[in-house]
């Protein structure tokens, strides 16, 4: 990941009582930089009473718009309460440039089959937005919410149905609001996923799945889709929140004790080489000589952090990021991961 910008802010529109959408203005200069695949998305930086505070938000534009990201408030969480209820145009706000891999292949028109839980609809509608672009794609869009007035983006799924009518298939679930139908009302759990599926849509005849929302809603999407019999390299999630509390922070000490591994980092080209010690994260340990390195969320969920084990060997707390591809061939998340092996080489270029 690039740098931080300083990026104005072009519009803040309410989406709900607790949610936003943030536009920004991208300078003709950086206009290549911030170019984006749907479903990337953007990490924002904050500096409050001198700590550095780092979030990745979804893009929910439409591949070749502005960047704009969908950002619901957490209570007590002090970026999105920012965002959400302080955050105004003309402000700028430190944004890097767009990551992530849950992006679809826009050039072979497929049907695309997208579930998604509450904010998880963000990167979705990117996706959705713009696989419709083809004429010759579809999309199938299952969304599940607590209420209709806590639906993020309701104008513009409207606006996606009116316009491509029997190209796209939408499905909205409640959890607690009664519909007309009552297999619409309820989670989005195993049971009633498959009853949908089963019902009202032809699973045979989509190509690719994108789920995104709470890890019990995708990996109960997952766990009906495989018995279904679609296999799991069609199948792609992204998590905005996951059940289980980040791992506890640990203070960096003065000097390094304990066990050690000579650990080689390789970003933007630049190769480090470190001594760091075994019962902390490559990430932990090595950013106090590499600022530079890339994260967000250091909960092993966005992703940000992933690089390539080219030498050695790590062990990886916890994966809610990376594929079983891509751990197959070489990649781990270095905030959840610590040396084992006397020498590792972690390469981000990967």
């Amino acid at each position: 990941m690039a740098g931080f910008h300083k990026l104005p802010v072009a519009d803040v529109e309410r989406l709900c009582d607790d949610a936003v959408a943030v536009t920004f203005a991208v300078p003709d200069d950086l206009r290549d930089e911030f170019a984006f695949r749907p479903g990337q998305y953007l990490t924002l930086r904050l500096i409050a009473d001198g700590v550095e505070e780092r979030r990745s938000y979804s893009i929910c534009a439409p591949a070749g718009a502005p960047p704009r990201v969908g950002v619901r408030k957490v209570d007590g969480g002090m970026f999105s309460e920012w965002l959400v209820d302080r955050l105004a145009p003309g402000d700028t706000v430190e944004v890097a440039p767009p990551a992530g891999l849950f992006t679809p292949d826009l050039d072979t028109p497929k049907h695309h089959g997208l579930i998604a839980a509450g904010s998880g609809i963000t990167p979705v509608l990117s996706i959705a937005a713009s696989v419709l672009a083809d004429p010759a794609s579809t999309v199938t869009l299952i969304y599940g919410n607590r209420r209709t007035d806590t639906v993020m983006f309701t104008e513009e799924l409207a606006d996606l149905k009116n316009a491509h009518g029997p190209r796209l298939q939408l499905i909205h679930v409640l959890s607690r609001e009664p519909m007309a139908a009552e297999i619409f009302s309820g989670r989005l759990d195993v049971e009633r996923l498959g009853r949908i599926l089963d019902g009202l849509v032809a699973v045979e005849d989509v190509d690719e799945w994108w789920l995104c929302g709470p890890l019990g809603m995708t990996t109960a999407a997952q766990e009906v889709l495989l018995a279904r019999g679609v296999t799991k390299d069609k199948v792609h999630r992204e998590l905005f929140y996951v059940d289980e509390p980040p791992p506890e922070l640990h203070r960096a000490e003065a000097e390094v004790t304990g066990e050690t591994s000579e650990v080689t980092v390789v970003l933007d080209g630049r190769a480090t080489t470190l001594t760091l010690p075994r019962a902390e994260t490559v990430l932990d340990a090595a950013q106090k000589v590499r600022a530079d390195l890339p994260f967000a969320c250091k909960g092993g969920v966005c992703g940000t952090c992933r690089a390539k084990v080219r030498d050695g060997e790590v062990e990886m707390r916890r994966n809610y990021a990376l594929e079983d591809d891509e751990v197959a061939a070489g990649f781990v998340l270095t905030c959840q991961s610590r040396p084992v092996s006397a020498s590792v080489t972690v390469d981000y270029d990967a």
